[in-house]
């Protein structure tokens, strides 16, 4: 049976490749016409597979249903908060996971620091979109002309000196933040607070949302911070993974 079910979702990936004709899908998987066509039905009668008037299969339309629903479905704050725990086990500063909605940045979900001195965020408040490292990954993904229309509305308030000054520095931020694939906010907001972003990608490899780490000086300088972006990187990518799902999810019984 398992065999069975592995010859069927091989058949799968053939298609996407484009329509193929009885012949090619045996071929490929290495079994006889009729085992192919038996399979080719299968899928065909739950609609993942179509039957062209030339007699070729092409991928069916149910598939793509299926894909936008369970796309539809994910929710990628439950699928990184585990992630998110694990990191702020691992270096005790506060982690955020941000979105981009309707023309705000928003925090979704936040582990404190283990450290006495708490930031102030709060889980559904915008960020300060002009400087915030999270902000800058999500816009710098938007195209071209989005980010610079964009760019071109926004205030630019200089809560420090180290603020985003106007939309010509935000834009060239964002196209350094686009080459190298992470962003940091090092006092831009506040002073005494620094942070260091990556960017968590869906299947298509746009950026569905961001996380960071970040913490105040007092705790740790800039520099200590920038050592951790490996570790943030790689949870990023690990809940890019799962939720994308090109990783596959280990089974804790297993």
């Amino acid at each position: 049976m398992s065999q069975t079910v592995d010859r069927a979702l091989s058949i799968l990936p053939l298609l996407a490749e484009g329509p193929a004709d009885l012949g090619q899908v045996a071929g490929r998987l290495g079994v006889h016409k009729s085992t192919a066509l038996r399979l080719l039905r299968t899928l065909h009668e739950h609609g993942l597979v179509y039957r062209q008037s030339d007699q070729r299969y092409r991928l069916g339309a149910r598939l793509f249903a299926l894909a936008q629903e369970a796309m539809e479905s994910l929710d990628v704050r439950e699928i990184a908060h585990p992630h998110l725990l694990r990191l702020n086990e691992a270096v005790g500063h506060t982690v955020h996971l941000a979105v981009h909605e309707e023309n705000e940045v928003l925090y979704i979900d936040k582990v404190d620091s283990r450290y006495p001195v708490r930031m102030y965020s709060r889980v559904g408040k915008p960020v300060a979109i002009t400087v915030a490292a999270v902000a800058k990954l999500l816009l710098a993904d938007l195209p071209e002309p989005e980010r610079r229309a964009l760019a071109e509305r926004l205030d630019y308030p200089l809560y420090t000196a180290r603020s985003t000054p106007n939309s010509a520095a935000f834009l060239r931020e964002l196209e350094k933040v686009r080459e190298q694939g992470w962003a940091t906010d090092l006092g831009g907001h506040e002073e005494s607070i620094n942070c260091v972003a990556a960017p968590i990608r869906g299947a298509d490899g746009r950026v569905v949302a961001a996380m960071s780490v970040s913490a105040p000086n007092v705790v740790v300088t800039a520099d200590e911070l920038l050592a951790l972006l490996p570790q943030v990187r790689r949870t990023a990518d690990a809940i890019s993974g799962e939720y994308s799902g090109r990783t596959p999810v280990k089974d804790p019984t297993s």
